[in-house]
This record gives structure tokens, C-alpha cells and sequence, in this order.
């Protein structure tokens, strides 16, 4: 990739441009599966910010044929992942940018995360893209805190189902192809767009608020998916209850017929391998921690790369409360578990800032998920929740740092957590975690009784 651009994340130098803005993304895309050929034409609609000579856009590994700038061809350079347009833009500019590209597309390479976007299965294709990915099979201004809305089409062989994380406008059939449309009108940023081709059946889940469905392989019936994918209707109807409405129109794992290491979220849509049909709780958790990321990652996002554990240490307490939804475990069981674990381990991680080494360090989504539990205990049960639910309201939409939450969190207590959060985000150092709150009782009353199933 590129060398590092002014405004990019220090944790994904040469990814993103922070002079301009995208509001609106429009992918109109051809994919043969048998070649693993992909062909587009991308239209971006741009706001600028400062006066520039030049828009950089990501783009990795596919050929661009042309690209116009309001409807006139423009000059461009693309080098390295680096598409660069060509002009003279002024601030408060409105642009559009059409890329005409194709070739085979492949994942983008990095030392640090490995290989991460468009990845071509035994018959089909995954897309996992966080956190730089996005640029494998679209251009794309790639940065957490650039979040636009999506049109997606894609003709594919009619054997295959096409899910995008958006929702099915429709689809036609024309000749040997068939063109599946979507739609994704909650702002999302790049690494949260994707797409998954399979040979899939749609398994219908009832219960829940909002359609919840599951993509699955040839094969795989209602006694295959349960425990774990069948109760994601009662997920989320927990995750609602503490966090508020779910904020997008539906929701939809996918699951490969390829066994993947992780699962991964995307925006209303998550991915798994085969393996995670296992009738285990190791399963049962990703799924719950999946779905959660729908509230702590998608609907409100990071402003930067460094402040990960807004979205991990989250979803890893969200594990936690769904554990003690089911009864297997309290969540000061999972807390005191997981605590004892991490004190046998190097304290070498900074949990508000781990650098890009360690961003996915598993140490990290366990301390995040601790530094929550701590807050829980500090301000009490009556406190917590609603702070938790007024910051995702506040927050819809939008991106967030470390220093936001950690204001947010002092204003609706009316407490001083300067001491709480220092120990816990800004201190390498594992903190005890005490039998006794600082300032109060703990109020853990059990979820069914804070959270009643209606």
C-alpha cells in the first residue's frame, strides 16, 4: 500500500484521506465465480474540506479503466493501493467520482493483521474487511470515521445467493446471471461493507423485533443450528432490552460452508464458519458477541483505530450478560475468571491506546469487558445500564473516541472516574479487581430482574 497520507490513522498509514469525505456510495458489480473476475463501476459522491489538488482513493490489486470526475474524464494515477484523482477541489466542494475497474480480486496484505478483504472460498466468496480491506474490491475513501450510505448491485451465476450488508431491494434474472440489488441507508464505514456468494438456503428466525435470518450450506437444518444461531431472536431481544432498539432493519448471519478461524461482524450481517455450528458455548458466545457489535461498532463506531476496545471490550461483556441470561455463569463469575487469567499474562497492553500490534489482542476485548464490569460495580446497576443506553442514543450514527465515553460516563453518574479509568484504560498494569465498589454496593439484582422478558 501507499506510503502514510496527511489525516490517516497512524495505526493504517496509507489508508484514507481525511480531506474529503464520501456521503453516498453506488457499486454496480459483476462477479464471475468460476474465474473469481470481478467487474465494476464505482460513483462517489464526495464533500471536500480543504482546498487540495488531488483526491486519494483506496483501491488494491484491480485494474481501473477510466475515471471521471462530474461526468468528465479526469486525471488519475493509481499506484500501490493509492488511486489518486487529479484537480483543483476547494473546500465545501461537492464531488462525483466515477472508477471504472475490474480483475481478480484478492485480499489486501499487511504484516501486522495479515490478509483481510475479498476472499475467494472453495465455491463461493467471503468478504471480511476490518480493518483495512474495503479497498480489495471497491474504491473507497477507507477511514472508521467516514460512514456514507450504499447502493450495491451485483450479477452473479443464478446458483449462488448474494447477501450484502444492506436490505434486498430486489433481484432479476437476465440470460445466465441474476442481479441481486441492496440498499444500506444507516451511514456505514468501508471496513463494515461486505459481501458473501454461496450456494446458501435462508433459514427464517422468529421472535425477535426485527427479521433475523441464517444463510446456511447445503445440509445444515434447524437441528444443526441449534443452540447458538437459533436463539439469536432472544439475543437480541436481551441485547435490546439493555441497550435500546436495534438500530438497523434486520439482521443476518451468514454461514460458510468453510470452516473460518474467527467470525466477523459487518453492518446487519455477521460471518461464520461451518465450525461455528458446534453445539458448545465457545460457539454460542461469538454468536452473542457478533450480534452485539451491531450496537457497539456499527451503529456507533470508533473515531480511530486505537480506541478498539469501544467495540470489543463491549461485545466481550456482552458475552458475559448473555451468560448469565442462560444461567451458565454470573457475569462476576465470567469477571473474576477471565481476571484471574489475564493476571498470569505479560501487562504489556494499553488498553485505550494498544498500538496497531496489539489492537486485536485478545487481552484486550478481556480488559475492556473488565474496565466495564468495574464501572458497573462503581456506579451501580441503576446508573450503569442507562448510561450505557444514553450513550449509544446520543452517539447513533456517529463515531466516538475513548475521551468521549469516558466523559460521558462521568457526566450521567455525577461522578469523579478519573482514578477508574486511568487504572483501567490508561495503565498497563492489571488492576484488583476488589471485592467492594468505591463508592457504593453494588446493585446486581440478576438481568431478569433489571431486564424483564415482556
Amino acid at each position: 500500500m501507499s506510503t502514510t497520507r496527511p489525516g490517516s490513522d497512524p495505526y493504517l498509514p496509507g489508508h484514507g484521506d481525511a480531506s474529503y469525505s464520501v456521503q453516498r456510495y453506488a457499486l454496480d458489480l459483476a462477479y464471475k465465480v468460476e474465474t473469481n473476475r470481478l467487474d465494476g463501476t464505482a460513483t462517489l459522491s464526495c464533500q471536500v474540506h480543504e482546498d487540495t489538488g488531488a483526491l486519494h482513493l483506496d483501491l488494491y490489486g484491480l485494474q481501473v479503466s477510466s475515471v471521471q470526475l462530474d461526468g468528465k474524464p479526469i486525471k488519475h494515477s493509481h499506484h500501490g493501493g493509492d488511486l489518486t484523482v487529479k484537480s483543483s477541489f476547494t473546500a465545501g466542494q461537492e464531488a462525483t467520482v466515477e472508477v471504472r475497474y475490474g480483475g481478480k480480486p484478492r485480499p489486501v496484505r499487511s504484516r501486522l493483521h495479515g490478509p483481510t478483504g475479498w476472499e475467494e472460498l472453495e465455491d463461493g466468496v467471503i468478504v471480511a474487511a476490518q480493518p483495512h480491506g474495503a479497498p480489495s474490491w471497491f474504491p473507497c475513501n477507507d477511514r472508521p470515521d467516514d460512514k456514507a450510505v450504499y447502493e450495491i448491485s451485483l450479477a452473479a451465476n443464478p446458483a449462488y445467493h448474494v447477501a450484502v450488508s444492506g436490505e434486498l431491494e430486489g433481484k432479476r434474472r437476465k440470460g445466465n446471471a441474476t442481479t441481486w440489488s441492496y440498499r444500506q441507508d444507516v451511514p456505514m464505514p468501508t471496513y463494515l461493507a461486505t459481501v458473501q456468494i454461496g450456494r446458501y438456503t435462508e433459514v427464517p428466525h422468529r421472535g425477535a423485533s426485527v427479521p433475523v435470518r441464517s444463510l446456511v450450506p447445503a445440509g445444515v437444518g434447524a437441528k444443526e443450528l441449534a443452540p447458538g444461531f437459533a436463539r439469536q431472536p432472544e439475543m437480541l431481544e436481551l441485547f435490546t432490552r439493555m441497550y435500546g432498539p436495534y438500530p438497523f432493519p434486520s439482521y443476518t448471519a451468514v454461514i460458510t460452508e468453510d470452516e473460518l478461524e474467527i467470525p466477523l461482524e459487518s453492518q446487519a450481517l455477521s460471518t461464520f464458519g461451518r465450525n461455528h455450528l458446534a453445539e458448545d458455548w465457545e460457539a454460542e458466545r461469538l454468536i452473542a458477541h457478533e450480534l452485539s457489535h451491531q450496537w457497539f461498532g456499527n451503529a456507533v463506531t470508533l473515531e480511530r483505530w486505537q480506541d478498539i476496545w469501544l467495540h470489543e471490550g463491549f461485545a466481550c461483556y456482552s458475552e458475559w450478560l448473555w451468560a448469565e441470561e442462560t444461567g451458565r455463569s454470573t457475569v462476576e463469575e465470567e469477571a473474576r475468571h477471565h481476571h484471574a487469567a489475564l493476571a498470569e499474562l505479560p501487562e504489556d497492553l494499553l488498553v485505550a491506546d494498544p498500538g496497531p500490534e496489539l489492537m486485536f489482542d485478545d487481552r484486550l476485548y478481556k480488559r475492556g469487558a473488565l474496565a466495564l464490569h468495574a464501572l458497573r460495580r462503581r456506579v451501580g446497576d441503576e446508573t450503569f445500564f442507562p448510561l450505557i443506553r444514553s450513550w449509544l442514543a446520543q452517539n447513533l450514527g456517529g463515531s466516538v473516541t475513548t475521551e468521549m465515553f469516558e466523559e460521558h460516563a462521568a457526566r450521567e453518574s455525577g461522578e469523579d472516574l478519573t482514578d477508574l479509568f486511568a487504572a483501567w484504560l490508561h495503565d498497563e498494569e492489571l488492576p484488583e479487581l476488589t471485592d467492594q465498589p468505591v463508592s457504593r454496593e453494588p446493585t446486581h439484582r440478576g438481568l431478569r430482574s433489571l431486564f424483564p422478558r415482556s
